[in-house]
């Protein structure tokens, strides 16, 4: 799907932001930054990303760009009661 395809409130690209594009090797001209914060995150093993655990236990995502690839929306917010289950 292109940029002129997909509605607007599931894609938002912010050029501006020091830190953009975060993930090395991302396309910039399809980087969506609307999920900045990961929320598939709190999944743990469980998220479906290409994550790694450092050796402090942290997990890193700097090699997954699931949260940012613009068709990647709907099967995140499919995922929500996933997570809202683990606030229970």
């Amino acid at each position: 799907m292109n940029n002129s395809e997909r509605p607007h409130y599931k894609f938002f690209c912010n050029r501006e932001c020091e830190f953009f594009p975060c993930h090395p090797g991302a396309d910039p001209e399809k980087f969506n930054c609307l999920f900045c914060y990961c929320p598939l995150y709190a999944l743990g093993r469980r998220c479906g990303g290409n994550f790694r655990y450092t050796e402090k236990g942290i997990k890193d995502c700097t090699n997954c760009l699931i949260p940012h690839e613009p068709d990647n929306y709907d099967m995140i917010i499919s995922r929500f009661s996933e997570i809202s289950e683990l606030a229970k």
